[in-house]
């Protein structure tokens, strides 16, 4: 028994091709069991899933009363049978043969726990300009699922992956605490624990970006806000990349501070900017060389979003959490 689980909330717009994605998989649907677990959307998302429970049987609909993915998860685990449970999210479209990839990986190449490398695009033209930033290494390090095909490699984390129910076992359930980041904190449990995670070339799927500016700051702050608490329970999951942004907010703020009481804070100011601002027009001219020169004026914009709203959120993070450094458990309740 293969289970998909989708912690979802306010989808009705992506809902109907996420599930048709999941119904269209290239194995019987009587070893597919699909629990969809709704955070209480304020949307047409539950009923348009009880309109494809009527012709499948093998869907489930559950409440989160949670609302975040933390707890739908967990309480899909609980009673879910699967030998193999995979997430999905309802803002993306899996690939006809992922589940029946993911299975021959799990089985084949001695892993816990196997995703793949994740198209982002967009459907109006302010989300393909987010869904280019994102696909950009300066936009967001060296993220090999961002950033990366064609490989099949050991890696630290992969979106929609699919685990061994014995993995999930040893190490447990979703820190609930976690708005963001639980996969990336989840992940590093497993690998703390001796698990071995695969980016698979051939595990394919597609998501599709958020569509505002005001979005992609609010999705990058709170990245930048919960991975202070990750680095709290496990300072060796972070890489220098993740301290990037935070650093260069900080310089800016200190600079900004210094022309209070000396000219050269100007000084200092006008380099770090002038350096940003080079760095950034270089990457977006290469990327409207490549996709269209209409994005060259917005592209630097989305960059600076997610760089400034992800240091920001993450400097908020500290003064948040500046207390609770020596707790190392979070909240990860029982199995």
């Amino acid at each position: 028994m293969i289970t998909v689980i989708l912690p979802i909330r306010n989808e009705a717009n992506y809902i109907n091709r996420c599930l048709d994605a999941v119904l269209a998989q290239d194995i019987q649907q009587e070893q597919l069991e699909m629990l969809v677990v709704d955070g209480m959307s304020e949307d047409r998302t539950p009923d348009i899933v009880m309109e494809y429970q009527k012709a499948n049987p093998n869907i489930q609909l559950i409440q989160n009363p949670g609302k975040i993915v933390p707890t739908g998860m967990n309480e899909a685990i609980r009673i879910t049978t699967g030998e193999i449970i995979i997430r999905v999210d309802g803002h993306c479209v899996i690939s006809p043969d992922y589940v029946s990839n993911c299975i021959r990986h799990l089985q084949e190449d001695a892993v816990d726990a196997v995703g793949g490398p994740m198209q982002t695009i967009g459907e109006d033209f302010i989300s393909e300009v987010i869904a280019l930033v994102m696909s950009s290494k300066f936009g967001v390090g060296d993220s090999s699922f961002r950033t990366e095909t064609g490989q099949t490699k050991l890696v630290d984390t992969v979106p929609f992956p699919a685990y061994t129910r014995e993995i999930i076992e040893r190490v447990g359930l979703y820190d609930e605490e976690l708005v963001r980041n639980q996969d990336d904190e989840y992940n590093y449990r497993i690998r703390e624990a001796g698990g071995k995670i695969l980016l698979a070339q051939d595990v394919r799927s597609t998501y599709f970006s958020r569509g505002s500016f005001a979005k992609l700051w609010k999705q990058y702050y709170q990245y930048g806000f919960w991975k202070v608490r990750v680095l709290q329970k496990h300072p060796m999951q972070m890489s220098l990349r993740q301290f990037v942004p935070p650093v260069f907010v900080l310089s800016i703020i200190i600079s900004l501070l210094l022309t209070l009481v000396n000219p050269w804070g100007w000084i200092f100011l006008a380099l770090i900017l002038g350096a940003y601002l080079a760095v950034n027009l270089g990457f977006s001219i290469y990327i409207s060389a490549r996709h269209g020169w209409k994005f060259l004026l917005s592209l630097p914009v989305a960059f600076a979003i997610i760089h400034v709203s992800y240091g920001s959120g993450f400097l908020v993070g500290l003064f948040r959490f500046a207390n609770r450094w020596n707790d190392k458990t979070g909240k990860v309740p029982p199995l």
